[in-house]
């Protein structure tokens, strides 16, 4: 069962619609509409209009058949944008050397077609599933590695902490050796106090007591 959209007459330019566009070709409709909501693109809510009409159009052409389907089951086999009239607007665009030029609006025309039979994949989405498979692989393989490979430098690190604590305890500790100083000791002479009598008489020797008894 296949059914035709089109929307013609699209105000925008055929190179962005198109950008939009090629996101839902092959893909299930309830994907398409799905990537096209959360699209942050203007042409995108055009396009879902065009898909949701030719959603509508395969049910009731499948109703007038007599042919039960489920809307889910549809699946995008073509989808497209052609270009449309160029038309001139009554406004000028400042150009350099004081010249302008005329603004230009550019339209389009959607056409998608979707059909109740599962489209294969490509060879570019084989080749991208392909390249993920191998890449979650190697990335599997890597991290397998990675977790043998810590317990092992763990037990390293944990066995060298212990040969270093062993050296530490089992070492001598020598204390270093106190030289002896030899210390020099000064006698220094009391000074005289001068205009002090008594104490002078205190100080004054035998000798001198002797001669003053001649005397």
């Amino acid at each position: 069962m296949e059914a035709v959209a089109k929307i013609k007459y699209l105000k925008g330019s055929p190179r962005k619609t198109r950008l939009v566009i090629d996101m839902i070709r092959g893909e299930n409709v309830s994907r398409a509409l799905a990537v096209l909501k959360f699209t942050d693109k203007r042409a995108a809510d055009p396009i879902a209009q065009c898909l949701n009409s030719a959603i509508a159009n395969a049910t009731y052409k499948a109703e007038q058949d007599n042919i039960a389907i489920d809307p889910d089951d549809l699946w995008v086999k073509t989808c497209f944008v052609d270009m449309g009239p160029t038309k001139g607007r009554k406004r000028l665009r400042p150009a350099p050397q004081g010249r302008a030029y005329q603004e230009r609006r550019h339209y389009c025309h959607i056409t998608i077609h979707v059909t109740s039979e599962e489209q294969p994949k490509t060879e570019k989405e084989l080749r991208a599933e392909a390249a993920k498979a191998k890449r979650a692989s190697e990335g599997g393989k890597a991290k397998s590695k990675a977790a043998k490979a810590k317990p092992a430098a763990k037990k390293a690190e944990k066995a060298k902490a212990e040969e270093v604590e062993a050296t530490v305890e089992t070492a001598p500790v020598e204390s270093p050796a106190v030289e002896a100083t030899p210390v020099e000791t000064v006698e220094t002479a009391a000074p005289a106090v001068e205009g002090n009598e008594g104490d002078a008489a205190a100080q004054s020797t035998p000798e001198s007591n002797e001669e003053t008894a001649k005397e």
